[in-house]
């Protein structure tokens, strides 16, 4: 789908957090325009107008050294009750021990600019590694891909709108990765939820993407903001958030182990009861 920045109304805001500082200077965007809407309320496979599924564990683990397999049964997603559910198990699957699930919205809802948000109640546990993110559209998915039109991470840019460690049950982190700042050095923050935990309800997790800076939400809290100029003060970074025509689109996934978390062991599952462990996701929705 293609989609135009609309209008950004930047206002200044003071914005008091508990676990971070921030400046008295961050922009804020106020859009309400609504161009998606995911709703999840019919039961059954997500809606294959909007979703693709990812399968299996791709290279090094999704280039991760993740320990799933992603499958498309519904014993790993599936929507009911008005709510997407992606459950990840311990089971002998195709050589892995784990299944679980990711689906993306490419070439199906893919959109430049605008406010992206998602109400989503998170799982716990040791190597609990759910996230809700975005690609620029020109990613190329598989080493060694001669597809003219596709380039290799991070140059077509990374927006982590939410990822969480299921043994930090209060935290959670934003994130950016593109050339010049990806992998361990992308420009990133967290927030601590205070006097809560996002595995006992649902909370709001949401960016707003201009040309110059995406800010990031949880419920009413901006609790970051990367800049194109926080950006081009590093060697090498390329800002390829306003590339003309660079489209993103939307990812859904719920990892078990890899770099970001610590791998759950035998004693983490049986003693604590990790497994199985479900992302719960209400809506999606984008407004410009």
């Amino acid at each position: 789908m293609k989609t135009n920045y609309i209008k950004y109304v930047l206002v200044l805001s003071l914005v008091i957090l508990f676990s971070c500082e921030t400046d008295e200077g961050q922009t804020v965007a106020t859009l309400n325009t609504l161009v998606m809407a995911e709703e999840f309320n019919v039961d059954g496979a997500p809606n294959s107008e909007l979703w693709n599924f990812d399968m299996g564990n791709s290279i090094n683990g999704w280039g991760n050294n993740e320990l799933q397999y992603y499958t498309d049964r519904p014993e790993n997603v599936v929507v009911e009750n008005g709510v997407l559910i992606i459950t990840a198990q311990q089971e002998s699957f195709d050589n892995f021990q784990f299944t679980s699930a990711r689906i993306n919205t490419r070439d199906k809802f893919e959109f430049q600019f605008g406010r992206v948000e998602a109400r989503i109640q998170l799982p716990v546990g040791v190597g609990m590694w759910p996230a809700f993110w975005m690609l620029g559209a020109n990613w190329e998915p598989l080493e060694g891909d001669d597809d003219p039109t596709t380039v290799a991470w991070p140059a077509p840019g990374e927006i982590d709108i939410m990822e969480y460690r299921g043994f930090e049950p209060t935290i959670v982190h934003g994130s950016m990765h593109a050339p010049g700042f990806s992998g361990a050095n992308a420009l990133t923050k967290t927030f601590r939820i205070p006097n809560d935990r996002l595995d006992s309800g649902f909370h709001i997790y949401g960016i707003e993407w201009s040309p110059d800076a995406v800010n990031f939400y949880i419920d009413d809290v901006l609790y970051n903001q990367i800049t194109r100029a926080q950006a081009e003060e590093i060697e090498g970074a390329n800002w390829v958030f306003d590339d003309e025509d660079q489209e993103f689109f939307i990812l859904l996934n719920l990892a078990v182990g890899g770099d970001f978390v610590q791998n759950p062991s035998s004693a983490d599952i049986i003693n604590s009861g990790a497994l199985p462990q479900r992302m719960l996701v209400d809506y999606i929705r984008v407004y410009q």
